[in-house]
């Protein structure tokens, strides 16, 4: 069962990797219930090195491990899952030597019925807002992420994606998401912790509204 709360954790160069790992930890003890490790800037090695002890914080809070891009050392890492960018391998070309799931980012609606027909596990819906986090990627706004919820089967698990923060996860919600993927709303707020309690909070509180009508 993959979670609500999909923290996607990136590196910033202001950080040494003792922080890094402190605000992840923070993050997922204040109920961050997905994980992932997006760390493009690095080669193979240091990569697998950061991996590691990412992997050993998610195994800690007993949630999934997800490792972006690189299916090759997401089989290496013990990862649980990968995720997949629009111009990495396909997933039915990872699931060759990849156990694990596989999610794959999506922008349009034929790129989330083509990524089902080769067998994704769960889709990021997204940008819905322009973010920094994916410079030069037009955003998808909120009719992607209601297309999402009209269309997508209820067995499919996706993630609304893309400058969502505290004040604009009300509008998500309204939408149809009921997962959210996020990186600076949590990874780079004051209190990590704080911040991911809120985001859990709300989104319960409102799954639970919607559950109850």
């Amino acid at each position: 069962m993959l979670g609500r709360l999909y923290l996607v954790a990136t590196p910033r160069p202001h950080w040494g990797e003792a922080e890094f790992l402190e605000r992840i930890e923070a993050a997922l003890e204040g109920g961050v219930d997905m994980l992932q490790l997006r760390a493009k800037a690095l080669e193979a090695q240091p990569y697998l090195a950061l991996a590691a002890k990412v992997r050993a914080l998610a195994r800690k809070f007993g949630v999934p491990f997800v490792l972006n891009d690189r299916p090759d050392l997401a089989a290496l890492a013990e990862a649980d899952g990968v995720h997949l960018g629009q111009g990495d391998l396909t997933p039915d070309q990872t699931r060759r030597f990849f156990r694990g799931f596989v999610g794959r980012s999506t922008h349009r609606p034929e790129q989330a019925k083509r990524a089902l027909e080769e067998g994704a596990g769960y889709l990021s819906i997204g940008p819905v807002w322009a973010t920094p986090t994916k410079p030069g990627r037009p955003a998808t706004g909120l009719d992607y992420v209601r297309w999402a919820a009209a269309t997508l089967p209820e067995t499919v698990p996706w993630y609304a994606i893309g400058g969502i923060d505290l004040g604009r996860l009300e509008e998500v919600l309204a939408a149809g998401a009921r997962r959210v993927a996020v990186v600076r709303a949590i990874q780079d707020d004051k209190d990590p912790k704080a911040a991911a309690k809120a985001f859990k909070e709300r989104i319960q509180e409102w799954c639970d509204s919607t559950e109850r009508k």
